[in-house]
């Protein structure tokens, strides 16, 4: 089955856009009295059992997988999705929005890092410019530049920078598993491992009255089947139709799309600064994915 590109495009663009709408969602249920930590296990263990549904009643094979790959798993649960959520969750709610999503987007600086560290691979000029302008922009994002100090607390710059180190250790522990299962497997059962890991420590319990509110399951389940569920198949089978390097371009309207929920839906307000920065750390996308690109031709 052939799609037409434009339509492939469109869908990627979509998925993307739904992760930016995360945010909307995780402020809406702070309001309800929710901490980051409980708002990461509804969004795992609803997400899990959604897909652990949909996967039992049209794609039952994509269930199965070996136990020695328990580990990876539990991995990718724990420390690549629980942990990541956790913190950029943290830092949407001591800062906003737009400089949360920033954070997420240091995730390829990490990723060359440890590469390099445990892959030995080579940190290229490109790699090195795209490194040196993600720090600037995400510097002029968090308003260190120009005027050399800090808008946010040190222990948000903190949660902000581990919340990208954990984004980026998804595809380095995924990629064992990438090799035997299908995207939809290695999702589902991280975020199943991830709520195994949540539940007993989020007290989610405690409020019982709260899930009698009727806005309370609108955003839950905004969170779950609009910015995890349906943004990821959605994504993923948009992605199937067109280069990765093109998705990975094209799925960076996530930051557009969450800095204009921030402006305006809860009134952030953002220098020119703070734009400037943004756009660096989208150059800096542009310039990884590009080289990227541009090994593997050289590659073929």
């Amino acid at each position: 089955m052939r799609m037409n590109h434009f339509i492939a495009y469109g869908m990627v663009v979509l998925g993307a856009s739904f992760w930016g709408l995360t945010g909307l969602f995780v402020q809406n249920l702070y309001a309800f009295g929710f901490s980051p930590w409980q708002v990461a296990t509804l969004r795992l263990t609803m997400s899990s059992l959604i897909l652990f549904i949909l996967l039992w009643t049209m794609a039952r094979s994509y269930l199965k997988i070996r136990i020695r790959d328990l580990p990876y798993f539990i991995g990718l649960g724990v420390f690549s999705i629980s942990f990541f959520n956790w913190f950029y969750f943290q830092v949407m709610e001591l800062s906003s929005l737009s400089v949360a999503v920033v954070f997420v987007y240091t995730s390829p600086v990490f990723a060359a890092i440890i590469a390099k560290i445990l892959f030995n691979e080579a940190l290229t000029i490109a790699k090195t410019v795209a490194i040196l302008l993600t720090i600037i922009g995400s510097a002029f994002a968090i308003e260190f530049l120009p005027i050399g100090d800090f808008s946010l607390t040190t222990q948000t710059i903190i949660y902000g920078l581990l919340a990208g180190f954990f984004c980026s250790t998804y595809s380095l522990l995924g990629k064992n598993v990438s090799r035997w299962y299908h995207p939809f497997t290695i999702t589902f059962y991280a975020m199943l491992c991830g709520s195994v890991f949540l539940i007993p420590t989020s007290q989610i319990w405690e409020h019982q009255e709260a899930f009698m509110n009727v806005g309370v399951w609108i955003n839950m389940l905004g969170i779950v089947i609009i910015s995890t569920v349906l943004a990821y198949l959605i994504y993923t089978i948009g992605l199937t139709y067109i280069e990765s390097s093109k998705a990975t371009i094209l799925s960076s309207i996530e930051i557009v799309v969450a800095v204009l929920v921030g402006v305006l839906i809860f009134n952030e307000v953002l220098t020119g600064w703070q734009l400037l920065g943004f756009g660096l750390v989208f150059i800096s996308l542009f310039i990884t994915v590009f080289s990227y690109k541009r090994k593997y031709h050289l590659k073929r």
